[in-house]
């Protein structure tokens, strides 16, 4: 069953798994390839050698190539053996990376400052450029025929010159005064063309801006909205308010990303007349670990096989990985609250599953610690065993957790 966070919260959940698994992605990718540039390398040498080789040379170069299969094979296992031993030290190293850390958490550093893109309508804010008048061009001018000299006759050749002369002018001036007459309305008509693309420009930057602004306004209503949230955090913390405790719980805890193999989730309520923060951790199932010890390339068959882990080391991991969580909880909680609000948490860990006894899918404490927040912060977890830590302050552990029987509580002290 889903633990349910707080948006902050979730947030802040949601950011740093998707960092822990695009890191994730990246170093599989990075193998991944480095495989594929491995196997693509050995087989093009041995087809290319194999291509200039002679029947005795190309026997040779077979058995080179199956050499390199095998060499290629043994690298995929040295690869998954890697992942598998990453795996492993993640679960058994749960408590050492939070110890690397300051767990508390800047509340004003959530904060968001809104940082808007740039108004993606920058061709609609400059204005047309207004079409420049028609210019009239000069008016047609009338050239007389040069007048004929020398031989009688030629008078009348001139007088029909002079009217061709007379009548292309008329022409031209007529072409040239209906183009001079239609000029203005063609300006007219320019311009009011004008007019309606600028109108329309206008009007289209007026619901671009809008829209825009809208955008902008969200931004900022949402980004206020969450800070207002903190303020009020911060506010409520100051008094001791137990949503506001929770909340910052929340928060803390959010940040705490696990293992993808280990995911563990937190529920939390608050006293505030004890000062006694109350915690369900809710961890895997034993049967969620990987129980695979080694793998191993087995040339004969061609296949790669698995050694499985006695059952007592799959137990003992298990085992391990509850007692790291629970001081990891109890330790990422009183580092964060520097005020010290909570002064006594009491947790239980265990697994949602399904009962032994009844089948039916409930909570089974295995370990109920309760730790006052003095003395725990005495405590050097760099250097501890988890399991004697918690015998120390007290808790109930289960000898077995991978039995799934439910430790009870009720004796635990919590002072």
């Amino acid at each position: 069953m889903a633990r349910r966070r707080g948006i902050l919260a979730e947030m802040q959940h949601q950011q740093r798994l998707s960092q822990a698994r695009a890191n994730a992605a990246a170093r599989a990718q990075t193998q991944a390839r480095a495989q594929a540039q491995r196997a693509r390398a050995a087989q093009e040498r041995a087809n290319a050698a194999a291509d200039r080789a002679s029947e005795a040379e190309r026997k040779r170069y077979e058995r080179e190539a199956k050499a390199a299969y095998v060499e290629l094979r043994s690298a995929e296992v040295d690869e998954l053996n890697e992942d598998l031993a990453l795996g492993y030290a993640e679960i058994d190293g749960l408590l050492a990376a939070t110890l690397e850390v300051d767990d508390f958490v800047d509340l004003e550093s959530l904060k968001v400052r809104v940082e808007h893109p740039p108004f993606p309508r920058w061709d609609l804010e400059t204005p047309l450029v207004p079409p420049l008048p028609t210019p009239v061009p000069p008016a047609p001018v009338y050239v007389e025929p040069p007048v004929p000299t020398g031989m009688f006759g030629k008078k009348k050749k001139f007088d029909e010159a002079q009217q061709r002369a007379q009548a292309e002018f008329a022409q031209a001036w007529s072409q040239w005064e209906a183009y001079r007459d239609w000029i203005p309305g063609r300006d007219a008509e320019a311009a009011r063309e004008h007019a309606e693309l600028e109108a329309g420009r206008v009007q289209l930057l007026a619901v671009e801006r809008e829209r825009y602004e809208a955008s902008c306004r969200f931004r900022e209503s949402k980004a206020s909205g969450q800070n207002s949230s903190i303020d009020d955090l911060i506010a409520g913390l100051a008094y001791g308010a137990v949503d506001a405790v929770k909340e910052y719980v929340g928060i803390v805890l959010a940040n705490s990303v696990y293992p993808d193999s280990f995911p563990v989730e937190h529920e939390a309520e608050f006293d505030p007349e004890t000062a006694e923060l109350r915690l369900r951790v809710t961890v895997p199932a034993p049967e969620a670990l990987r129980t695979i010890k080694a793998f191993r390339y087995v040339k004969a068959s061609d296949e790669i096989t698995e050694t499985q882990l006695t059952q007592t080391a799959a137990k003992e991991r298990y085992a391990g990985a509850l007692h790291q969580v629970a001081l990891r909880s109890l330790h990422e909680i009183f580092e964060a609250d520097r005020r010290g609000i909570i002064q006594t948490i009491s947790a239980e860990i265990g697994p949602e599953t399904n009962d032994p006894a009844t089948g039916r899918p409930t909570f089974i404490p295995l370990i109920a610690v309760a730790a006052p927040r003095d003395s725990f912060m005495e405590i050097d977890l760099s250097g501890v065993v988890p399991l004697a830590t918690l015998q120390h302050l007290g808790a109930a552990v289960a000898k077995n957790p991978s039995a799934l029987v439910a430790v009870d509580g009720s004796g635990v002290r919590r002072s």
